[in-house]
């Protein structure tokens, strides 16, 4: 979609170029999701790529990722040892609604800035307890659970002039079982459900469940619970909700059901 209104693109290549952000100025990424819909209120954007920030860092306590860094690269970074989770990677790309056209475009910071319920990198970086890191406006950074980065639909902490930066993935959830399941209603339609189940080398458990609720809520055990306590707390859920991709009532069901496999599987 053409961005008519935007009179003028910015390339930042330092964090004072991002002074130029604010409620009619947007910063651009991959784009996928800025030229999705009309942006009418936008006068310019800001480059983010410019900034030439590394896409994937491996540390001694685990992964950052740039906020600009592309499904694609995220996808295809090289197996690392012990790793149980890496798998995961890929999976949650393949849960986007779009092509590999796509996926060579999109980011993670855009994936997770445009906070759609079915965002698949809410699931993943939320699933694997990644950390956000938002520059704000007034020079000041600020870390936060991915988990408290998405506040809602379509909704995030985000405020004119801020950026997300990269996401931090520790070390301790990269190393854990992670178990992956999505449904939609059709075969290569929106996700109506995709949870993810994490099983530490600890012993302890957490279900992540998104994009049928309005925001990643996460159920967190000190050990392997039984069947009837996850089907409960899952059921309890109430922030379901209904669009054209799913009932509410329909997501609360799967869901269930999901979480029994998940569990079964790291069982």
């Amino acid at each position: 979609m053409d961005l008519n209104t935007v009179a003028d693109v910015i390339p930042a290549r330092t964090r004072a170029d991002l002074a130029a952000l604010g409620p009619t100025v947007a910063p651009l990424a991959g784009g996928s999701a800025l030229y999705g819909e009309p942006q009418h209120h936008l006068t310019a954007i800001v480059d983010l790529l410019t900034m030439g920030w590394p896409s994937l860092t491996v540390t001694a306590d685990g992964l950052e990722i740039a906020a600009t860094c592309t499904l694609a690269e995220l996808s295809r970074l090289p197996q690392q040892p012990g790793w149980a989770a890496q798998h995961a990677f890929f999976e949650c790309c393949t849960a986007l609604y779009g092509s590999f056209k796509v996926w060579n475009v999109a980011t993670v910071g855009g994936n997770l800035s445009a906070a759609l319920p079915a965002g698949p990198m809410t699931s993943l970086t939320s699933a694997l307890d990644g950390e956000a890191l938002v520059w704000r406006a007034d020079g000041s950074d600020e870390r936060m659970p991915v988990t408290r980065f998405i506040t809602g639909n379509k909704t995030t902490v985000l405020e004119p002039g801020d950026v997300l930066r990269s996401i931090t993935v520790p070390l301790e959830s990269l190393l854990s079982r992670v178990a992956f399941r999505k449904i939609a209603l059709s075969p290569l339609g929106r996700s109506g459900a995709v949870l993810l189940g994490r099983r530490s080398p600890s012993g302890s458990f957490v279900l992540t469940v998104t994009a049928g609720t309005v925001r990643p809520l996460q159920l967190r055990y000190e050990t392997l619970p039984d069947a009837a306590q996850l089907e409960g707390d899952v059921l309890a859920i109430t922030e379901w909700f209904t669009d054209a991709h799913g009932a509410a009532d329909w997501r609360r069901s799967v869901s269930a059901l999901l979480a029994a496999e998940i569990l079964e599987e790291l069982a």
